[in-house]
């Protein structure tokens, strides 16, 4: 994060709780910024942008979504977040409500700063253009996700008072992904290839986003000419190193396109303590790997998977030779933790981390997560500056690739290969290169790409909604690491929660419900099916 971004941030919460000491009779009230004293300076548009990108989602939500599909698990029962990973919720689910009420206030205060910024008088019309294109993205990038979750949603483009709130209807999706595809054609236009501030929306990013939400559509055309148009910028390209990506080292990779800015002693998060291993902070570890992502990771030097025949895999040494990019996601048996302990999870191994534990936070797969955890955050794992982030290259390549699958025919050529292999050959993964052209083929390889490449990014749950796989996949208890049984050589035994069992009801569970206080407060939002 570059310290004007900072500046900015730390400007807005002084600028807010600023009063006027001249005159006590007119003093401005403290809990709200009065407008017609606002808006008076391009210095006002910035720093009324710059609240929008303050709203954007912390590492609660960002590290839960997962969790809530079928490769990661949600360790705390008690949790709200375990009643949505086992679809047990209702309307009244607290993380319902909330994603609904944190994309709806991104959307408003996005839609107030379009409403408003037009009152700076003689400000320069390019930076009102790409303010305004900013604010479009980020209120875009917000549709995206509540189409994903709830489906038909209220479709609002204006500041609204609380008596609006209560009468808008719902939007039909086909309209919402309209909306969406044209604001982010848009902004494209008025944003530049690169942004002198860091973490401030760009061309790229805007583009990129409207290929997620079309593939997301499945308006597959549309999807491919948007990432097409991302490639062709000539801005973005595959970092070398795959680990680098999620730590410090690799925070101005140019494929690091869109990512909440944090810093350390200013704005900073506790992503260590969410996957810490609980030998390392006892009692803090939330979410935990599960069998289907670690199974996902093929072999490395056969490209095959774990269980066809000839891949090389020995489950009594499962994680030799396997795609490097399960050693830089997840801790597995064996590696060094961030103080220099070596990771046991086994039974009897007598640390912090054996999953036969009964303290609350150890793994009960076997497995802690990686991604994200820098040695740099082992001393104040409070106090992280890691930047979470929400769209890379690698995730426009496979839309790409993806796009260009479905499509079918001439579309499926060695561009689209190439764009699979740039993901797979980077100095730290070298993976064999994809050679077929065969559709299905080329689907099923596509989509094990997404899932390991992108894990723990906040991308699986939309997936297998997506592709209607959710009732396959979601289904039945958590499972975990195969090992060696030490009172029984030559035994392998599975870790397993018998005692937690994870339901999925195609008619119901595609979609969240309407959050129950929406309903209760709007006699025209109906609530989806089986709510």
């Amino acid at each position: 994060m570059k310290i004007s971004k900072i500046i900015i941030f730390i400007s807005i919460l002084s600028f807010l709780t600023v009063s006027c000491e001249k005159d006590l009779l007119n003093t401005i009230p403290k809990d709200r910024l009065a407008s017609d004293l606002f808006w008076q300076s391009e210095q006002d548009a910035l720093y009324a942008s710059t609240g929008i990108y303050s709203r954007l989602g912390g590492q609660w939500r960002y590290c839960s979504m997962d969790a809530f599909s079928d490769i990661a698990h949600f360790i705390l029962q008690w949790r709200a977040e375990s009643a949505i990973e086992k679809n047990t919720y209702d309307a009244s689910n607290n993380v319902v409500g909330y994603e609904w009420a944190h994309y709806y206030g991104i959307i408003q205060v996005a839609s107030s700063f379009l409403e408003n910024v037009d009152k700076v008088e003689d400000m320069d019309p390019d930076l009102n253009a790409r303010l305004k294109a900013e604010a479009k993205t980020l209120r875009a990038f917000s549709y995206i996700n509540l189409v994903m979750l709830y489906g038909d949603v209220p479709l609002v483009t204006t500041s609204m008072s609380v008596s609006d709130a209560k009468e808008i209807g719902r939007t039909d999706v086909s309209v919402i992904w309209d909306f969406i595809s044209t604001e982010l054609t848009e902004a494209a236009a008025d944003l530049p290839p690169v942004q002198t501030e860091r973490g401030r929306v760009t061309k790229g990013v805007a583009l990129g986003l409207k290929a997620r939400a079309m593939l997301y559509a499945g308006r597959y055309s549309e999807a491919r000419d948007a990432a097409l148009a991302v490639m062709a910028l000539g801005v973005h390209q595959i970092h070398d190193s795959y680990s680098e990506l999620f730590d410090y080292a690799g925070e101005s990779s140019s494929e690091i396109m869109f990512a909440r800015q944090y810093a350390k002693d200013l704005d900073a998060h506790e992503i260590f303590y969410f996957y810490t291993a609980n030998s390392l902070y006892t009692q803090e570890c939330q979410v935990i790997p599960t069998k289907p992502l670690v199974d996902a990771y093929l072999m490395q030097s056969t490209g095959l998977p774990i269980g066809a025949p000839g891949s090389g895999f020995d489950p009594f040494d499962p994680y030799n030779d396997r795609d490097p990019r399960l050693y830089h996601t997840i801790y597995i048996n064996g590696d060094t933790l961030p103080n220099g302990a070596v990771l046991n999870t086994l039974p009897g191994s007598g640390t912090g981390d054996d999953i036969t534990s009964s303290a609350e936070n150890v793994t009960q797969t076997g497995w802690y997560f990686k991604k994200y955890v820098s040695d740099a955050d082992f001393a104040s794992p409070w106090n992280c500056g890691v930047n979470l982030i929400y769209l890379r290259y690698a995730e426009v390549l496979l839309t790409y690739a993806e796009a260009s699958v479905e499509l079918g025919g001439a579309n499926i050529d060695q561009s689209v290969l190439d764009a699979i292999n740039e993901l797979r050959t980077r100095s730290d993964v070298n993976m064999p290169l994809v050679t077929t052209t065969d559709q299905a083929e080329l689907r099923e390889i596509v989509r094990r790409e997404r899932k390991i490449e992108l894990a723990l990014e906040g991308h699986r749950l939309f997936d297998i909604r997506r592709w209607g796989i959710a009732e396959d996949v979601i289904p039945g208890t958590v499972k975990g690491m195969t090992y060696e049984d030490p009172a029984n050589p030559g035994t392998l035994v599975m870790a397993e929660l018998t005692g937690y069992v994870k339901e999925f009801n195609p008619a119901k569970h595609y979609l969240w419900p309407i959050p129950f206080n929406e309903i209760e407060l709007n006699d025209n939002l109906v609530q989806n099916p089986g709510y």
